[in-house]
């Protein structure tokens, strides 16, 4: 479905696929991660695009989670900001590499898919 462009569409799957351990326990609940959902493609509805401003919304709750507050620098992934409060190169005192965070000379304020 996903190949396809198609999401659910608010219905339920129409199988499930279990494990070959849990295939012999029907009455109970596959724990397990080799499970997969089977939906209806005759169900399924085109997936959904985000407006822009959804795509602005999500853009600044990123860079809020990814921009160190000391250095001021925006990188390609989360900051632990709730335990250490600022990136790994300020909290320990080494300069990153430049492959791990934007190098635009302005500010970044926006970053969209779109």
């Amino acid at each position: 479905m996903r190949e396809r462009g198609l999401s659910p569409g608010g219905h339920g799957p129409v199988a499930v696929l279990r494990c070959k351990y849990c295939a012999y326990r029907p009455d109970q609940s596959c724990n397990h991660p080799q499970r997969g959902w089977l939906y209806d493609v005759e169900l399924a509805r085109p997936k959904r695009t985000p407006t822009l401003a959804q795509e602005w919304a999500l853009d600044r709750a990123m860079a809020a989670r990814s921009t160190c507050p000391e250095c001021k620098r925006r990188y390609y992934f989360c900051l632990p900001l709730r335990t250490q409060g600022c990136c790994d190169p300020c909290h320990k005192g080494y300069e990153p590499s430049p492959d791990t965070y934007f190098t635009a000379t302005a500010p970044v304020t926006h970053r969209l898919a779109a």
